[in-house]
């Protein structure tokens, strides 16, 4: 069974965009829609009385409305809809994604949270599912025409990530910016040793340019058609894949989310690019 292209919906602005740019990618790729919309009843006065049937019917009308919307632009696409009253809309989400091949969320990035935007919502779907998010901002579609991915560690660590970013670009004719940044080792993380090794295989941007290398290596084979631009720069790495995003349709970067005592919490590269990029952002998790 093909799993569909899921979005989040709570009538915002930015989940309009998120389903939006869903549906692209559904029709993009031949794969279906799945739209999911979680309500929770509210009381209408002060003796706390509430008609539970006419807010349901509002959610149902608006999620109509936005389904209208996207297959109007979309008239072949195969769009299903589920619309469930509920407390927790991380447990929703959760389940959804779950079935979905990408879960797709709205985003304000800086500003105020609501709904499913990125928040305590958003970030712990990001942090718990298994499944890859991408969250979007209002305002269309990104111009850019490259897909861009951070590649950090050995190339099985990223190996996830890389491929969501070559499945994205091939369906869009785009290219594959991929990045990976470094910084300068201090006496804790290199010997005297293994600097001097690493100055006589040619210094430390040779090496990570082979090890970026060797992780893109079966994507190219895999995806033949589609460019590749390889850029490795000396820096922060959610600093670097922002300075190229301008160049962006859509940003990947991956994640291994991490347990406190407040919950889980997605890693800092994958947050910060999640709050200042423009473009729409893929956070794919490591397996």
């Amino acid at each position: 069974m093909t799993r569909p292209i899921t979005a989040g919906v709570d009538g915002s602005e930015e989940s309009l965009a998120a389903l939006a740019w869903a549906a692209r990618e559904a029709d993009r790729r031949g794969t279906p829609l799945h739209v999911v919309h979680a309500w929770r009843f509210q009381t209408l006065d002060a003796a706390g009385a509430g008609d539970r049937d006419a807010q349901e019917r509002w959610a149902r009308d608006s999620v109509a409305e936005s389904v209208r919307a996207v297959t109007e632009r979309h008239p072949d696409l195969t769009v299903s809809t589920e619309i469930r009253e509920a407390d927790d809309a991380v447990a929703v989400l959760l389940a959804a994604a779950a079935d979905a091949e990408t879960l797709v969320l709205g985003s304000r990035g800086h500003g105020a949270v609501v709904g499913f935007l990125l928040g305590s919502v958003g970030q712990q779907v990001i942090a718990e599912t298994n499944r890859p998010v991408v969250l979007v901002r209002a305002g269309g579609e990104a111009a850019g025409r490259e897909v861009v991915v951070g590649q950090q560690g050995d190339p099985e660590d990223s190996a996830d990530v890389i491929g969501f970013a070559f499945e994205a670009a091939a369906a869009r004719g785009a290219a594959v910016r991929a990045v990976r940044a470094w910084a300068l080792p201090t006496v804790f993380t290199y010997s005297p040793g293994s600097m001097r090794l690493a100055d006589e295989a040619g210094g430390l941007e040779q090496y990570e340019r082979k090890a970026l290398g060797e992780a893109l290596g079966p994507w190219r084979e895999r995806f033949p058609d589609v460019p590749v631009i390889e850029h490795v720069e000396m820096g922060s790495a959610g600093q670097v894949l922002l300075s190229v995003a301008a160049g962006a349709q859509l940003v990947v970067v991956g994640r291994r989310a991490r347990r406190t005592a407040v919950g889980a919490r997605i890693g800092s590269v994958a947050h910060g690019v999640l709050h200042h990029a423009d473009c729409p952002v893929a956070v794919v998790p490591h397996t």
